[in-house]
């Protein structure tokens, strides 16, 4: 499994930019589409700083692109085999959420991704980061608190929950231990 650490984050910002800059959008543009500042993604591009898990994720749904998607396309693979030692990880410096991105092509419209929560960590997503996706999500390890709306589930190890329509999520780890689950998704 290759972690994303220096190399991948100066991909990813190469994409970025790419995305942005073959839309003809500035970073006050796209700062206006995906409500993450302009010294933020001015600094990201320039490698002064690593984005968090949520900050991806609007950046990805500004460019109509899942966070899977977005860093597919940064890392430039795509195979059909997706080997263990292949896949690439990535973690939230804010968290120390770790996501592994198990499956991902741009011609196929499912997606596999594992995470590991740590204990104590939550992450919240927007509603529009689910604007043109469906998902289950399964938990293999620990217990993880979701909540979708106003709607909250909690998932112990085995459990599986298929989301709604979109809306603001967040996924929490309200336990002592670490958790470790799978999402599916599917794009609509």
């Amino acid at each position: 499994m290759t972690t994303i650490q220096d190399e991948t984050g100066a991909q990813i910002a190469r994409r970025l930019y790419l995305e942005r800059t073959s839309r003809g959008w500035s970073q006050a543009d796209l700062a206006a589409r995906s409500g993450v500042s302009k010294a933020a993604i001015s600094k990201i591009e320039r490698t002064e700083m690593s984005p968090t898990a949520v900050i991806l994720v609007r950046l990805a749904s500004a460019f109509d692109l899942t966070l899977a998607g977005l860093l597919l396309r940064a890392e430039g693979t795509g195979e059909r085999l997706s080997r263990a030692a292949d896949q690439v990880s990535w973690r939230d410096p804010a968290t120390q959420y770790l996501r592994r991105q198990v499956f991902m092509r741009p011609d196929h419209p499912l997606e596999l991704v594992q995470i590991e929560l740590p204990a104590g960590q939550r992450i919240a997503l927007l509603a529009a980061s689910y604007a043109r996706i469906r998902q289950l999500v399964w938990v293999q390890v620990g217990e993880l608190v979701i909540l979708e709306g106003q709607v909250r589930a909690v998932l112990g190890a085995g459990d599986c929950l298929g989301f709604g329509s979109p809306s603001d999520v967040v996924f929490a780890n309200e336990s002592g231990q670490p958790c470790r689950y799978s999402v599916l998704l599917a794009r609509s």
